[in-house]
């Protein structure tokens, strides 16, 4: 462990040595799901599904081959949880709590490499900041557990229902979407928990809470609430943010109130709506059947799935900061403006090449996994398969159902779109983007018409 922290001898990249960490966390996770122990099934579960549920939790998805409650016993719903953790906080989290709490010395390259996994944007008060991510967390996942058991705990008695309260309160504010209500009914998330207020908003908060980022909260507690005087990058991320997920509600509010929303009172509607429009942000809970949306319901999901939660938190997909980029740099080109200013500062011209890339790269992925899905399984349709690739890739955990109906090859697809996407979150923008070694030689430019 120190000579991790410390990572004096390791020679890899930044970013392969977070993916490096993310597979040997996924592969520990397949084998302690394999034993016996783990499951309910006679002889354990098989390797796919014991992998598939593995990276799935690595990488704060969701996506489940079999129940959670159901499949898995106590111990294998413990393990299911550890891998959450740590996947949500990420691996150089626990191994700087560690190290803290040792009083070892974190050296620079050990510091940067802390930087990357959080996407942090300093080097300086790194040590400072993971302080505040552990203890932070500490207090909204006990905060969020303590509420839920106010309502698990009178359904379930007090054991149960405290571990209940736990599990879903990690799970929540990893983005993980993992659920144990199949003691109630397999496969149904939230669902029988639609009409309450306090378990609806509590996981909200803690999907919010949990996708911000944790650059956004030292800003937020340092601060507080003026918001003039926040860094940039915070600015964009809470305005962002805001504004998907007042208009997610709006619009599920609009598209489904004949559907899945039909016959509830019209402050469950607003409440439900508002679970919709968080949850794909990447979460993966649901308390609406998310196979019966309508079709532009399921748009609108993809869409937000796509986008995901902020940079430098649990959440996945191209982040908020990549979509407001590529929004302004848009908006500015059609103006013929030069520069793309937003809240009085000019951004600069390497993050629209990164927005860019990170974009291309994910809509890329998700088509060819659509594409390899539809090819090895016919029976999945279009829609159902660009579902669960965006899903995947965007490790939210929302499913019409598909994935338990995959086959080997399908779910191999998905567990290397969970990987991407948890590893891409943090790293793959720099393995495809930076130029380490630039040359001195530069060829000459040239025009080309665009549009």
């Amino acid at each position: 462990m120190k000579q991790l922290l410390h990572a004096h001898y390791i020679r890899l990249t930044y970013p392969q040595i977070v993916a490096l960490g993310y597979f040997l966390l996924i592969a520990a996770g397949t084998a302690l799901l394999c034993l016996p122990a783990a499951t309910y099934a006679p002889g354990g579960m098989d390797v796919v599904s014991s992998l598939f549920t593995a990276t799935s939790a690595t990488c704060v998805t969701g996506l489940v081959v079999g129940d959670t409650f159901t499949t898995f016993t106590l111990f294998g719903q413990i393990v299911i949880l550890g891998l959450i953790q740590v996947g949500g906080l990420g691996f150089m989290t626990i191994l700087a709590m560690f190290g803290m709490f040792l009083r070892r010395r974190i050296g620079l390259r050990a510091r940067t490499l802390m930087k990357e996994s959080v996407n942090s944007l300093y080097v300086g008060g790194i040590v400072r900041l993971f302080h505040k991510i552990i203890v932070g967390t500490a207090l909204f996942e006990g905060g969020g557990a303590l509420l839920l058991a106010t309502r698990f705990v009178p359904k379930f008695g007090w054991a149960k229902g405290l571990w209940f309260a736990v599990f879903h309160s990690i799970s929540a504010f990893c983005n993980a979407g993992f659920d144990l209500m199949g003691t109630l009914e397999p496969y149904s998330s939230l669902v029988l928990w639609a009409d309450d207020p306090v378990v609806c908003l509590t996981i909200c908060m803690l999907i919010a809470v949990g996708g911000i980022g944790f650059f956004v909260w030292a800003d937020l507690q340092k601060n507080g609430l003026h918001f003039s005087h926040y860094q940039l990058h915070t600015k964009i991320t809470l305005t962002v943010t805001a504004i998907l997920i007042a208009g997610g509600t709006l619009l599920f509010w609009v598209l489904e109130a004949d559907n899945t929303l039909a016959g509830m009172p019209v402050w469950q509607q607003i409440l439900d709506a508002l679970f919709c429009s968080v949850t794909p942000r990447t979460a993966g809970f649901n308390v609406v059947d998310t196979a019966a949306m309508t079709g532009s319901g399921r748009l609108l999901t993809v869409l937000l799935m796509f986008v995901g939660g902020s940079s430098g938190g649990t959440a996945g997909g191209i982040k908020t900061t990549t979509l407001a980029i590529i929004a302004i740099s848009s908006w500015n080109s059609i103006r013929n403006e030069a520069d793309n200013n937003v809240f009085g500062r000019r951004l600069e011209s390497d993050s629209l090449r990164r927005a860019n890339a990170v974009c291309t790269i994910n809509l890329a992925a998700i088509l060819i996994a659509t594409l390899a899905i539809c090819i090895a399984q016919p029976v999945i349709g279009l829609q159902d398969a660009l579902f669960e690739a965006t899903s995947a890739i965007g490790t939210v955990g929302l499913s019409v159902g598909t994935t338990a109906a995959a086959n080997v090859f399908s779910r191999l697809v998905l567990v290397l779109l969970m990987y991407w996407g948890r590893v891409g979150s943090l790293s793959f923008a720099l393995l495809f983007t930076e130029n380490r070694n630039p040359g001195e030689a530069r060829c000459p430019e040239e025009k080309v018409s665009i549009g």
